[in-house]
């Protein structure tokens, strides 16, 4: 489970998730752009975007609906998203 649950930590740690599921080279969490395109930029399909969403889901034990995959473009994106949620669970 991630230790750091704010903005940055979250950042930092979606990123470890996409290098590590994704088996990234060359870039790190520090390095990732948590602005870049994760579809049309890095090429990550429907697919790797579930496999993440799992994990994602797992670490945060939180929810993250299919029908919300559109919107979850990039790192800084998912970050916010996994903030909402829980911060509707307190």
């Amino acid at each position: 489970m991630p230790e750091n649950f704010d903005r940055k930590g979250v950042i930092r740690h979606v990123a470890e998730v996409i290098i590590g599921e994704l088996k990234l080279e060359d870039v790190t969490a520090e390095t990732f752009n948590p602005d870049m395109d994760l579809v049309d930029e890095l090429g990550i399909d429907s697919m790797d975007l579930a496999t993440i969403a799992l994990v994602l889901q797992d670490d945060y034990k939180i929810v993250i609906d299919e029908d919300d995959y559109p919107k979850l473009k990039t790192i800084r994106l998912i970050a916010d998203y996994i903030k909402e949620k829980l911060a509707a669970k307190r």
